[in-house]
């Protein structure tokens, strides 16, 4: 997934965070070929959803990390950049708990592929959010991807097929 105004992608990789839960980090880069920036659509905990459904606005969902089986995972911790909300991956081979729902907000009745998305949070209410702040070492120019409460231009996103 992208945010269409930077073109960030997410990102997972084995750095967690040394403050608030301490779980594995999720940034946004904008490598277009980097393998640790897939993601898949799952139906939320203990809901399946079948490949090749169209997925409805307002549907909520699991984002699970390709290659590790992580979710996309937000709790009450403070980021630890912007001071907004922590997002990180979570659970084991797709499997964590109920922060790892997401509800998908769009203009249609479904979530078309190249159009603009949003995801709230749905224990929390914050939308996935990514702005301009940058990690230094050991993730050096990653950008901090959160939750925000206000509904901004920050909190698009457009699936991209490459």
């Amino acid at each position: 997934r992208s945010s269409d105004l930077q073109s960030v992608r997410w990102h997972r990789h084995g750095v967690r965070y040394g403050s608030g839960s301490g779980q594995q980090s999720v940034t946004g880069v904008t490598a277009v070929d980097d393998g640790n920036s897939y993601w898949r659509i799952r139906g939320r905990m203990n809901t399946v959803c079948q490949r090749g459904e169209a997925i409805r606005c307002g549907q909520v969902i699991r984002i699970t990390h390709v290659n590790t089986g992580r979710n996309l995972h937000s709790h009450q911790f403070t980021s630890p950049l912007s001071g907004n909300q922590e997002v990180s991956a979570f659970g084991e081979e797709g499997e964590g708990d109920y922060l790892d729902d997401w509800t998908v907000l769009c203009d249609e009745d479904y979530w078309e592929r190249e159009r603009e998305v949003r995801f709230k949070h749905t224990a929390t209410n914050v939308l996935l959010s990514v702005t301009g702040e940058q990690y230094g070492r050991p993730i050096h120019g990653q950008r901090e991807v959160h939750g925000m409460t206000a509904s901004n231009l920050n909190n698009y996103w457009k699936d991209r097929k490459s």
